[in-house]
């Protein structure tokens, strides 16, 4: 059983930066990808960032967070980095860490319902 612990929420104003952490248990195998998603308050749960766990790092945005997160890994560490800067009240969400396994199609990654394992999550409020 693979587990995954967020780190790094907390209350920050708009237009600060804030790094989350997710340590994962165990190694997982190298064919997964790691990911974060986001949960605003009364909204459903979206896609943020990904990134494969081994091979070229290769990584995944919404457009709502690209160019200002970015996904990093640290596979020594077993650490998974999300990188925010540019903080905006829009960003305001639980955020949760999860991992898939690899698959042909990275759409795949997009999806909440084909990630296999899921951190407890982590909040991240921005206040303007």
């Amino acid at each position: 059983q693979v587990q995954l612990v967020e780190s790094g929420g907390g209350s920050v104003q708009a237009g600060d930066s804030l790094r989350l952490s997710c340590t994962v248990s165990r190694s997982i195998f190298s064919s997964y990808v790691l990911g974060w998603f986001r949960q605003p308050p009364g909204k459903e749960r979206e896609f943020a960032a990904a990134i494969h766990w081994s091979g070229n790092s290769k990584t995944y945005y919404s457009d709502s967070v690209k160019g200002r997160f970015t996904i990093a890994r640290d596979n020594a560490k077993k650490v998974v980095y999300l990188q925010m800067i540019s903080l905006t009240p829009e960003d305001t969400a639980v955020y949760y860490c999860a991992a898939a396994p690899t698959y042909y199609s990275d759409t795949f990654y997009y999806s909440d319902r084909n990630y296999q394992y899921w951190g407890q999550g982590t909040q991240v409020t921005v206040s303007s």
